[in-house]
């Protein structure tokens, strides 16, 4: 009786701690599957060997039709990815050694650069600059220079946003300051061209109107044609009064 009794403790301690959880036991119970159902990333081996047909280097193909699509979504490259056997260009680490690239200097892209055509402007050369224009200033000038002053706002503007980014870049923090007041000068000079030009097309409206008006104005003359006909009577009465005037005097 107590050779029973330990034999069935031995045989529920052993089954505790090796046999797995009794969940487990329809997983372990099913079946392998065949090896004829387990196949690689890649047939092209196997097919080749069952072949016996030795192929080329050069005319060898990849029999996957699937290759390079992705396993997600089902897509791959849209066209046909060469290979070539040529050795990789090495890059040449002697400065003497390179070669001499001529660049234009009146090159477009020199906008994005200083004056001296370094990456970064020093916080003195940023800080050393004017006043920004006043409306009053840029009133007397004319379309042509009102156009290219805003252009060279544009560009310093480019060359500021372009230097900030490269001190982001590099981790600098000396210059922002500087960079920043240069900006909002630049910006001032904007805001005035804009209303210079906005109280001159208000003058030109109200000059339009006038014209209108005006029974010696012709707006509707055609091309080549004086729009402006004065009246010759009204001319030779008021210069009759200035004649005698001066003859007297």
């Amino acid at each position: 009786m107590a050779s029973s009794l330990g034999l069935r403790s031995l045989y529920s301690l052993l089954r505790t701690r090796e046999l797995p959880p009794d969940f487990l036991a329809p997983a372990l119970a099913s079946t392998p599957a065949p090896k004829n159902q387990q196949h690689g990333f890649s047939t092209t081996a196997a097919v080749n060997a069952r072949r016996k047909v030795r192929i080329p280097v050069r005319q060898r193909k990849d029999n996957n039709r699937h290759r390079g699509e992705s396993a997600l979504r089902r897509t791959g490259p849209k066209y046909l990815l060469a290979m070539m056997k040529e050795p990789l260009p090495k890059p040449v680490l002697d400065p003497a050694r390179r070669s001499k690239v001529q660049v234009d200097p009146k090159h477009g892209l020199w906008g994005f650069f200083n004056s001296e055509k370094q990456p970064l402007s020093t916080p003195v050369e940023d800080y050393a600059h004017g006043r920004a224009w006043k409306v009053g200033e840029l009133s007397q000038k004319s379309w042509e220079d009102l156009h290219s002053l805003w252009w060279i706002c544009c560009k310093e503007r480019n060359r500021l946003a372009t230097e900030a980014h490269e001190r982001k870049r590099l981790g600098l923090e000396a210059g922002d300051f500087e960079s920043h007041k240069r900006d909002m000068v630049v910006r001032k000079t904007q805001k005035a061209i804009k209303q210079a030009l906005t109280e001159r097309w208000y003058s030109w409206e109200e000059a339009w109107k006038v014209a209108e008006s005006d029974p010696e104005v012709d707006l509707r003359a055609e091309p080549g044609t004086p729009a402006y006909k004065p009246n010759i009577h009204e001319d030779a009465q008021d210069e009759e009064p200035r004649q005698a005037a001066s003859a007297a005097g």
